[in-house]
């Protein structure tokens, strides 16, 4: 299965820039994985972009509403999807303004990555190290502890 995590905009932060290729080069061992930065703009046009660019996958929102996963969920999450032939998981992270009406319902199932709202980037750098863990676990690796 390949990973599409769509931002609105590309990560500004040195660091969590940083962080986010930091896992992306772990995962290239794992999984296929690619970032689309959509363009900022009014709520409606980056809805629209965002839903252009998961057209061909199983659509994701990250929203502080959203149904919490523990990584080991995640990980079987992953493997069902990957057994029952899903070929993409389109993972969306909104901007400032979150995500519109249209976005949500069009979505295919919402996650939280905490209950606290989350600046994108933070947002961007944490789902990247869940999906590193998921198949850290999925691949016995030691990186997960419980």
């Amino acid at each position: 299965m390949q990973w599409r995590i769509i931002t609105v905009g590309k990560p500004a932060l040195s660091w969590a820039k940083a962080g986010f290729e930091d896992y992306l080069s772990r995962l290239r061992r794992m999984a296929r994985v690619e970032h689309v930065a959509v363009k900022d703009g009014p709520r409606d046009l980056v809805d629209a972009r965002m839903l252009t660019a998961s057209d061909d996958g199983l659509r994701i929102i990250l929203d502080e509403r959203g149904r919490a996963l523990r990584s080991l969920e995640l990980a079987a999450w992953t493997r069902r999807q990957e057994v029952c032939g899903t070929k993409r998981a389109c993972l969306l992270i909104g901007g400032a303004e979150g995500h519109g009406e249209l976005l949500r319902a069009s979505a295919d199932e919402c996650w939280t990555l905490s209950k606290f709202t989350l600046q994108h980037e933070v947002a961007l750098v944490v789902l990247a190290e869940q999906i590193y863990r998921a198949y850290s676990i999925l691949r016995g690796e030691p990186y997960h502890r419980e």
